[in-house]
């Protein structure tokens, strides 16, 4: 233990190893962080039905709407990651941040999905709603860059790491159950439709109620650990903003974290609002059984994350569980290609739904390899956020630096720049099919070619992403033993620092 901190109220948190920990509540407290700023992060994945239903965009520039923004919130990144790590304040390094950011979210989104339809038509909506977006992204930034820069704080145990992304794993799967249920059996069976100003606003109202309440869990559960003491080496680092360059340059670890997590964004920010509506409202012929699917696999696909991180990633280490998982996701997207490919999806369907006279082949094969393929993606996806605490540490041990902010935010830079086409990719898709002023509805017609698109965007995509995963991991350099090794370094820098400071006084 840091003997700078013997003796005070927060020695508590340090075991003898020169390790501080946090508890578990406190850690899954913390991860609803990521939470308040995911249910942003879902209203806006439907803007796109906004923005052709009430801006008047055509389909091909509501898709690049998508990654013009998605560009600019990576270029807010540096910049706000840069204040993060200079700030240090009464109120500690991550809350002022946490909190600024969720009220700006909530009053900028208010005015996106609220104020636009109501100005005139033509090119003053367009241009509103990309000046208020571009404010509603630097919000976002302010308070989503904390859940990657809170984490060094909140604990340095190499052991405990993993359960940061087991606990994120469960809250966004809870998180997508519930919100594509409410979707899919409550707002559009409501209204009819995605083309109704009335459904944006019930979403807004769901978004902005969640992410209070998981906001002030948030802040409170990392209260007492955003303080100096728990800040790598105890020092607040001076910082340049050149610092960006030489970290990019000479930190490994986070240069091929950042390509195994951007490929698999790439993927799954490809997997828009859109092709859901066309898999479940038009290839399977029941859009509410899109929700129903989701509360039967997400029970399993839980179970299965609980076994990668608390399993593989406690015993083996951060990067071996996110090469196993890989793998696994990789065997059971290909087995959900073939499914798609030669199964017929129309008679998938559930009991309490019309026309249900028992399970089909198909209905098993999709529920069975969901689980499986739910499950191991849950692990490589989320596995990458207490990765990126791994790379802070490694930066500590490599160049004395405790910078969270510019690490976590110069990995989202990236991440966004490089993944910020996905959208328009499946957009330029759709257009190419025949879908250029329009995305497809409930209401379109079944063709072999939206069914191409959708197996390709769902699965061959995310295929790619984890063969990049898999090649990353081998250049990777923090394996669970040379985490051992830094942790034990930044103790001693620690004590040797606190020696020569009581020598001093």
């Amino acid at each position: 233990m840091d003997v700078a901190v013997k003796g005070s109220r927060y020695s508590k948190y340090w075991s003898s190893d020169g390790l501080h920990h946090a508890s578990p509540l406190r850690m899954w407290g913390f991860t609803l962080n990521n939470v308040a700023t995911n249910m942003y992060f879902f209203l806006m994945a439907y803007s796109s039905y906004y923005l052709v239903g009430f801006v008047g965009m055509a389909v091909i520039l509501a898709s690049s709407f998508a990654t013009i923004m998605r560009v600019w919130d990576g270029f807010t990144d540096p910049v706000i990651g840069y204040w993060i790590d200079k700030t240090n304040g009464k109120f500690g390094k991550s809350r002022p941040f946490m909190i600024v950011g969720n009220i700006g979210l909530h009053v900028m989104s208010f005015i996106l999905f609220h104020v636009t339809h109501q100005l005139p038509e033509g090119m003053i909506r367009t241009v509103f709603f990309f000046a208020m977006s571009m404010l509603y992204y630097i919000f976002f930034t302010f308070q989503n860059a904390i859940t990657r820069a809170g984490q060094p704080c909140l604990t340095n145990d190499p052991k405990q790491r993993p359960l940061f992304g087991m606990f994120d794993s469960i809250n966004l799967l809870v998180m997508g159950m519930a919100i594509t249920w409410a979707l899919s059996n409550v707002f559009v069976p409501r209204y009819g439709t995605m083309y109704s100003a009335e459904l944006f606003h019930d979403l807004w109202v769901m978004c902005f109620v969640t992410s209070v309440i998981c906001t002030t869990i948030a802040v409170i559960a990392i209260s007492p650990k955003d303080r100096t003491e728990f800040f790598g080496t105890g020092k607040v680092t001076k910082l340049k903003f050149s610092d960006y360059a030489e970290v990019l340059k000479n930190n490994k670890a986070i240069r091929w974290l950042i390509v195994a997590a951007c490929t698999d964004k790439i993927a799954s920010q490809s997997n828009i609002s859109a092709i859901t509506v066309v898999m479940w409202g038009i290839l399977v012929g029941n859009y509410a059984l899109s929700g129903a699917m989701t509360i039967y696999t997400s029970a399993a696909t839980l179970i299965f994350a609980l076994v990668g991180y608390g399993f593989i990633a406690r015993r083996f280490g951060q990067k071996q569980a996110l090469v196993v998982a890989s793998i696994g996701a990789l065997i059971f997207n290909v087995l959900m290609i073939l499914l798609w490919t030669f199964g017929d999806p129309t008679t998938m369907n559930l009991p309490g739904y019309e026309g249900f006279t028992g399970f089909t082949v198909f209905t098993v094969l999709f529920i069975v390899f969901t689980i499986f393929r739910s499950g191991f993606q849950a692990v490589s996806g989320n596995i990458v956020l207490p990765m990126i605490a791994d790379c802070a540490d490694y930066e500590v041990y490599r160049s004395g630096k405790f910078v969270p902010g510019l690490m976590g935010t110069l990995f989202s830079f990236v991440d966004k720049c490089i993944s910020s086409i996905a959208p328009m990719i499946t957009g330029l898709l759709f257009a190419f099919i025949g879908f250029k002023d329009a995305y497809p509805d409930l209401n379109t017609p079944y063709s072999t070619s939206l069914k191409v698109l959708t197996i390709f965007v769902v699965y061959g995509m995310t295929s790619i992403g984890l063969l990049f995963n898999l090649y990353a991991m081998k250049k990777y350099p923090l394996d669970r033993e040379k985490m051992q090794e830094i942790q034990a370094e930044i103790a001693r820098i620690k004590e040797r620092d606190s020696a020569e400071n009581q020598k001093a006084c």
